[in-house]
Parts: C-alpha cells; sequence; structure tokens
C-alpha cells in the first residue's frame, strides 16, 4: 500500500488497514514502511536571496537634540543595495502622518508591484510577537488590528 501511494503515511495506511478490518498498530505500519529521505526545502537564506530586491527595512527611533527637544525619524532602506529609500524627521508623529510617509516612500505602483502577500505588509515593533498590519488602500494605509 505505502508503494502506491507514496505520499500517504504511516496514520493514513494504519486508517484504511483498519476500514479494512486489520488490526494492527500504527508505529508497526511505521516500522514497515519503506524510509524515504525528506524532500530538501529552501533555506531560509535561499528565500531572502531571491525577494531581497522586493523587502525593504523600515524603522522608527527617537532623536534627542542638544535643548532636550525629542524628534522621532522614520527611515525606510532598500535591503538589496541597502540604498535609502525615504527618511523624514517629525515633532508629532500620528497615524496620518505615517500613513503619509509610506505612501511617500512607494508612490503610485512601486509598494503593489512589491511580493507581499495581499497588498500586506507586517511592521515588527520592540514587541515581534505583536505585530502590525498595514494595508495599502489608496493612497493611504489604513492599520489592522
Amino acid at each position: 500500500m505505502s508503494k502506491d501511494n507514496p505520499l500517504w503515511g504511516a496514520p493514513r495506511i494504519h486508517g484504511e488497514l483498519l476500514k479494512l478490518g486489520i488490526t494492527i498498530g500504527q508505529a508497526t505500519v511505521g516500522r514497515g514502511m519503506p524510509w524515504r529521505p525528506k524532500v530538501p526545502s529552501p533555506t531560509w537564506r535561499t528565500f531572502l536571496r531571491n525577494h531581497l530586491p522586493d523587502i525593504a527595512a523600515i524603522d522608527m527611533f527617537v532623536v534627542v537634540t542638544a535643548t532636550f527637544r525629542l524628534l522621532y525619524a522614520l527611515i525606510v532602506l532598500s535591503l538589496d543595495r541597502r540604498r535609502l529609500v525615504h527618511f523624514e524627521v517629525t515633532q508629532n508623529p500620528t497615524q496620518v502622518w505615517l500613513s503619509g510617509q509610506m505612501t511617500e516612500a512607494f508612490p503610485w505602483d512601486t509598494a503593489t508591484s512589491m511580493h507581499w502577500t495581499g497588498n500586506w505588509i507586517a511592521l515588527l515593533p520592540n514587541d515581534p510577537r505583536r505585530p502590525i498590519f498595514l494595508h495599502i488602500h489608496g493612497f493611504a494605509w489604513v492599520q489592522r488590528s
């Protein structure tokens, strides 16, 4: 049964044998199956090499001036050549300001031509377990929670 159906694993074959009325343990079925090497899958390095021209790094950080004022800087870098795509500084960052900066960094069709699935972009703030998802919607980006 394993040779006729090479994609079936031990649990599937065990279930089929039970349907035929053959009582046997799943571990026994697994021991009787021929060993097949795993199909090599692409590595993370290969993925990055293939998609590097389409990946941008976006960071927002605080700059303290000599007079102890806080300025908020946004930087967008293209990772393929480490090219500066966009840079902006403000005293009062808002969601509207950030949406405008994303529109300026990726005007017209440059963001949608990149290989982001469904035009969703994940921003990973200080806590990578809670990403912020932004959706390209016309000229503005809408935050999705």
